[in-house]
């Protein structure tokens, strides 16, 4: 099953996600790349965990997707998100089994280590969002990164570190094979927490059923108003943490409103958001968070709205109310 951001809780429930075996272990995978770990894998356990899978490749998810299907493992959950965000929206506290890492992105390149998934944020989460006994499960064939990560791991004050051998699985992966081809090994490493730090979920909430929550503004519009040409619109709030660019305005199907396009940058999260602009029958307007492809609002999504509705104060509309 693949699923948007915006079709998880936040943070979610196991036993809504899987809900045929909702009190097996609960594992996640970071970067599944094409799925060939966890069919091999799961073969080797007592009973198959539910599966978590993240990943930021649009090919390798539906790949992934085919391959699981394929194995018959219908208690796995695919997404297509960075993975920190998924960690600390969705997974609620001390509610995962273990989280497995192969072969991550070392980002090798000089200055991109800040990059690099595994440093001291990643595992205070992690600590947070394992049950006592959880691991973190780590095979990488790069030696400087496996170094960087043993150290950021003792560096977090949250796990205990030890090495050892991969499970058989992980050597089977597309990564693996190359490298074993061209006769290199790899190395492997569980975290285990030591102290629950904990990390709370961020100001992120699904798009609500109940609409009179959904980040809007009423607004008069001058009688003049009949936008021809739209010229791109950011706005940035260092502070807070999110870009927001207002790519296009397109007029509405019925014709009596309009809809802007919205880019929204926060972290490792984008969206791209529509946010309507539609005719009321007392002549006042509303702008409204549209609900189309689900939505997460976030701090950044709220300022789209507002991003809107002072483009809108610009060509002189009159705001009668703010509710973002």
């Amino acid at each position: 099953m693949i699923f948007r951001l915006g079709d998880f809780h936040v943070p979610d429930d196991a036993a809504r996600l899987y809900p045929h075996t909702p009190g097996r272990p609960w594992v996640l995978e970071v970067g599944f790349g094409d799925g060939r770990f966890w069919p091999a894998y799961a073969r080797t356990l007592p009973e198959v965990p539910n599966y978590l899978g993240v990943e930021l490749s649009g090919v390798s998810l539906l790949k992934a997707h085919r391959r699981l299907r394929d194995a018959g493992l219908d208690n796995a959950v695919l997404t297509k998100l960075p993975a920190d965000v998924l960690i600390r929206e969705v997974i609620p506290h001390g509610a995962l089994d273990a989280i497995i890492v192969n072969f991550p992105d070392p980002w090798p390149k000089a200055g991109h280590t800040d990059h690099r998934l595994l440093r001291v944020p990643f595992f205070q989460l992690a600590a947070s969002r394992l049950k006592p006994g959880g691991r973190v499960l780590l095979t990488t064939d790069h030696d400087e990164y496996f170094e960087f990560a043993l150290e950021q791991a003792r560096a977090s004050g949250v796990m205990d570190v030890q090495t050892g051998d991969p499970p058989p699985a992980a050597l089977e992966t597309k990564y693996a094979l190359k490298w074993r081809d061209l006769g290199l090994g790899a190395h492997h490493a569980s975290f285990t927490p030591t102290a629950h730090r904990p990390v709370p979920h961020g100001d992120v909430y699904p798009y609500p059923e109940d609409e009179s929550t959904v980040p809007h503004a009423v607004l008069t519009l001058p009688q003049t108003f009949a936008p021809t040409a739209f010229e791109k619109v950011t706005q940035r709030s260092p502070q807070a943490g999110w870009t927001v660019i207002l790519l296009d305005l397109y007029q509405g199907l019925r014709r009596d409103g309009w809809v802007a396009l919205a880019h929204v940058v926060e972290g490792d999260l984008t969206q791209e958001v529509l946010i309507g602009i539609t005719a009321r029958e007392d002549g006042s307007y509303l702008v409204r968070l549209a609900k189309f492809g689900g939505p997460i609002i976030t701090p950044g999504v709220k300022a789209a709205v507002g991003t809107v509705t002072e483009w809108l104060e610009g060509q002189g509309a009159v705001v009668r109310h703010r509710g973002y």
